[in-house]
């Protein structure tokens, strides 16, 4: 078995060895979404194009609850491999694969059922792209469970220091996905349905490409029929870590669900630039949220072995690392904004909005760097609360302030993107003033009773 202890040495070669895959797996992954969405938007049209941007915030309410639980079930793995107890981790993990699959197979349904209130009622879609809006998310919600699987299989492999499978199983998911898109939309004229059945298929193909390396590489997590066992009191660790990460997730989905419903009142124009904005704008917060990801498993690891001294050491070479990164892709975004937004084939007014929403955040979203990493800090020793108070601030300031100023004369419109400075200002200071405050290190120690092994 290889697998990788972030307990020794220099802290940023751990750090940027085990993000470095992470933040290859995400770009591959924006990648395809993006690849997805200029071939709805060049051979389907607009209107399919705002109906598949507009599912997003609703979609990512139930990502919320895959990756929040998933990471939960990791962080725990994390702090047992740390210590390790290898057959405290062998439990934790099998029993965090059966609970969540059984979570994404509730989801699936859930999102079938709920969809038509809630694109009707929640998020105001214009009814001239309802029925498309409908058919896409439905779709999308049947590989629900597949993209749940393939999450904790993800987190599992990760918290035991293998970071580097997951861009393998995105590459086979972004090449069959894009693929398939070509295949259903371009040639066979699908639209929006064959968007989401290629997507259906892809996260299929990656949740058994997981499922069979770790079984494959790993011989702890070879787990029989028998090893599957719905274990209340492990389910409560993963829960009482995951549920503060999902919770924090679902208030961003809630949040970005009334921002969308803005976006949507401004017409199918903005909607359909505020799709394509969005795509783009997931490429700035990639390092962020690879090095957030990283330091959960490099503190809980730490954790687990009894030196939280070399936490904040990794705090500070991490922020160093995720700024230069982030300013890098800001640049880039920020001088070929026009040559971008022209991929995706949007009218004259809708590439205007998008021009402008582009150069804004390529300057607000530096700021996301400088704090969002240290929410891995915060779930790697169990205040997984702390994040979620600080998405509670960042976007109910950020939805206030697009409420308050979506018709004055000093935004208007423009305030559907340069809200994130007024968002991200507040996330940073609630940060870091709990960062700064110690209070993140009282209780760190493994989620249960577990001990070295």
């Amino acid at each position: 078995m290889q697998t990788r202890a972030m307990t020794e040495g220099e802290p940023w070669k751990h750090i940027l060895r085990f993000s470095l895959p992470v933040l290859a797996g995400s770009l591959l992954q924006q990648l395809y979404n993006t690849v997805d969405t200029i071939i709805v938007g060049n051979f389907s049209g607009q209107d399919p194009l705002s109906a598949v941007g507009t599912t997003g915030s609703f979609a990512f309410l139930f990502l919320a609850i895959a990756i929040g639980l998933s990471a939960g079930n990791g962080v725990v793995v994390a702090q047992h491999f740390g210590a390790k107890n290898e057959q405290k981790v062998r439990e934790n993990a099998s029993t965090g694969m059966l609970f969540l699959m059984t979570v994404g197979c509730i989801c699936s349904v859930v999102g079938i059922i709920s969809a038509r209130p809630a694109f009707t009622y929640l998020l105001d879609v214009d009814k001239s792209i309802l029925g498309l809006t409908l058919t896409y998310f439905r779709w999308y919600s049947v590989g629900l469970v597949f993209q749940f699987g393939y999450n904790i299989f993800s987190a599992i492999l990760r918290a035991v220091g293998d970071s580097a499978a997951t861009l393998y199983f995105l590459l086979i998911s972004s090449v069959m996905n894009i693929g398939l898109d070509l295949l259903f939309v371009a040639v066979l004229g699908w639209g929006v349905a064959g968007a989401a059945i290629a997507t259906v298929i892809s996260q299929a193909a990656s949740f058994t490409a997981a499922y069979l390396y770790m079984y494959k590489r790993y011989p702890m997590f070879r787990f029989r029929l028998g090893d599957y066992k719905w274990d209340t009191e492990l389910i409560k660790k993963t829960v009482q870590v995951g549920f503060p990460i999902s919770l924090q997730l679902i208030i961003v989905s809630f949040g970005f669900t009334f921002i969308q419903r803005a976006v949507n009142g401004f017409g199918k124009v903005m909607t359909a630039s505020f799709t394509v904005g969005q795509r783009i704008e997931m490429y700035l917060n990639l390092p962020c949220n690879a090095f957030q990801t990283t330091l959960a498993t490099y503190t809980g690891q730490n954790i687990g072995a009894g030196k939280p001294e070399r936490i904040k050491k990794g705090v500070r070479q991490t922020l160093v690392i995720s700024l230069l990164m982030t300013l890098c892709i800001c640049a880039v975004v920020y001088t070929f904004a026009d040559r971008l937004v022209m991929l995706f084939s949007l009218s004259d007014q809708a590439a205007e909005y998008c021009l402008a929403h582009l150069r804004a955040v390529a300057m607000i979203n530096i700021v996301l760097t400088m704090y969002v990493p240290l929410f891995g800090v915060f779930q790697g020793t169990n205040h997984s609360g702390a994040p979620m108070i600080v998405a509670t601030c960042a976007l109910g300031t950020r939805v206030l302030v697009t409420y308050l100023f979506r018709y004055s004369p000093i935004f208007g419109y423009t305030i559907i993107w340069w809200n994130g400075i007024f968002g991200f200002g507040m996330g940073f200071i609630v940060t870091w003033s709990y960062y700064l405050s110690g209070r993140w290190q009282r209780g760190a120690s493994l989620s249960d009773d577990g001990h070295k092994g």
